[in-house]
């Protein structure tokens, strides 16, 4: 009979660990969620008192959607508020960086695009 061998614990970390830093990781629940609160508050912030006293309704949209989805749909009205505000080429840098924030966390059809962009 053949010795058994078993891995050392260490092993499935390892591999969670090179799979996460290659982007290949899933997301646990509880990352997902604090993520999702991160970006919620990146945008409120973008938007600024101004934004929140003027547009009340996007700021509610922000601050009570349910899923990382809606705070996706949500950049538009973010991106239309900033470039009114500060203008289009700075909206589209917070928006940018914004946008940035959601990788890893929407399925890829959400994110990919599918023409060529015009300007």
């Amino acid at each position: 009979m053949l010795p058994r061998f078993t891995l050392p614990s260490f092993v499935p970390h390892i591999k969670t660990s090179c799979m996460a830093m290659l982007g290949l990781a899933k997301s646990t629940p509880a990352a997902v969620s604090d993520r999702t609160e991160d970006i919620r508050q990146l945008m409120l912030e973008e938007l600024g008192v101004y934004g929140e006293k003027k547009f009340p309704a996007v700021t509610r949209r922000i601050r009570y959607a349910q899923d990382i989805q809606a705070l996706w749909y949500a950049r538009s009205d973010v991106m239309a508020i900033l470039a009114n505000t500060h203008g289009e080429a700075t909206a589209r840098e917070k928006v940018a960086h914004i946008s940035g924030q959601f990788k890893g966390l929407l399925p890829k059809a959400l994110t990919q695009r599918t023409g060529p962009r015009t300007r």
